[in-house]
């Protein structure tokens, strides 16, 4: 490894002490993206970096894919392996797996936040831009309490009355992301199926439509219809989220959730196929100022026209 592959390496790592974004779960991420990049630059394989530090390959990998928070140790082993001698770069690292292994605000609900929604989150706080497309559901940065709490019982059938409360108030709590004064940019489509549906009764309905109607005059939230005149869609299957961040070092990821885990992708293939379907999505679906209009017309729902 060169002296000026480990300095853009540390002129990285400095920056991002210096303006945090996002929480552990992205600070190791880009933690562990700086140490493939030392590793593979000076030819080393995983199995030679894991027992550097006493473990495995599998480690290594975990440890470059952020998916596990580092000992300073194995972080300090690693970095002489790697020829990173200068002490003041030595320490910018070791600062980065510190503050990487704090606990984000999320751990408060560690009782009910299963790992692999965990990391979503993290990721949530350091986006810059949110895109997300819904079948089924309202997203959940956009729910009401009374709907969070039908949608959560819906796919919790054996959750506790205390588990779906403290769903919902992690929910909540989650969604203080769009109020922040850095707060990214949420940009949300929704499929008519999921406006026809009263899931929580026609009055937490009333409720939700209500709120998407103040959430779409915000200035960073963009919200779409996909009507059912459209027919087919491109993103027929599921639900996708795509996650942009300004950390140079942090590539688009693609969020895909299922009842009891969840895929993230960030190949730039599969990344580049999953955009171009949102792109699609967002180019058909009713644009944004006719979202209000389009609300307004769920006459559907008894004492809507009054309530709105």
């Amino acid at each position: 490894m060169t002296s000026a592959q480990a300095g853009r390496a540390s002129s990285s790592v400095r920056g991002l002490l210096s303006h945090p974004r996002g929480g552990p779960t992205v600070l190791r991420i880009v933690l562990g993206t700086h140490l493939r990049r030392l590793r593979e630059s000076c030819g080393i394989t995983r199995e030679a970096a894991g027992d550097a530090i006493r473990g495995s390959h599998a480690k290594i990998s975990r440890l470059e894919l952020g998916r596990v928070s580092a000992k300073e140790r194995d972080i300090a082993d690693l970095l002489t392996l790697y020829g990173v001698v200068d002490e003041t770069q030595r320490e910018q690292f070791l600062a980065l797996a510190r503050q990487a292994s704090k606990p984000g605000w999320w751990q408060r609900y560690s009782d009910v936040l299963p790992s692999w929604f965990e990391t979503l989150i993290g990721l949530e706080e350091a986006a810059s831009m949110i895109r997300t497309y819904e079948v089924q559901f309202i997203p959940g940065l956009l729910q009401t309490p009374d709907y969070a709490r039908a949608c959560i019982r819906l796919g919790n059938p054996r959750a506790s009355d205390r588990q779906v409360e403290r769903r919902v108030e992690l929910r909540m709590e989650r969604q203080q992301l769009l109020d922040k004064p850095h707060a990214p940019k949420l940009w949300a489509v929704v499929d008519e199926a999921a406006l026809r549906r009263p899931l929580g009764g026609p009055e937490a309905m009333r409720t939700q439509i209500k709120k998407l109607r103040e959430l779409a005059e915000r200035p960073n939230i963009t919200l779409q219809i996909a009507p059912f005149r459209l027919g087919g869609l491109a993103a027929a299957g599921g639900p996708i989220t795509i996650l942009r961040f300004l950390e140079p070092d942090l590539p688009d990821i693609v969020y895909l959730e299922q009842l009891n885990s969840a895929l993230y992708l960030d190949k730039r293939d599969d990344v580049e196929d999953y955009l171009a379907v949102m792109d699609s999505l967002c180019a058909t679906a009713e644009p944004h100022g006719k979202t209000a209009e389009f609300l307004d017309g769920l006459r559907f729902l008894e004492g809507l026209k009054r309530t709105l």
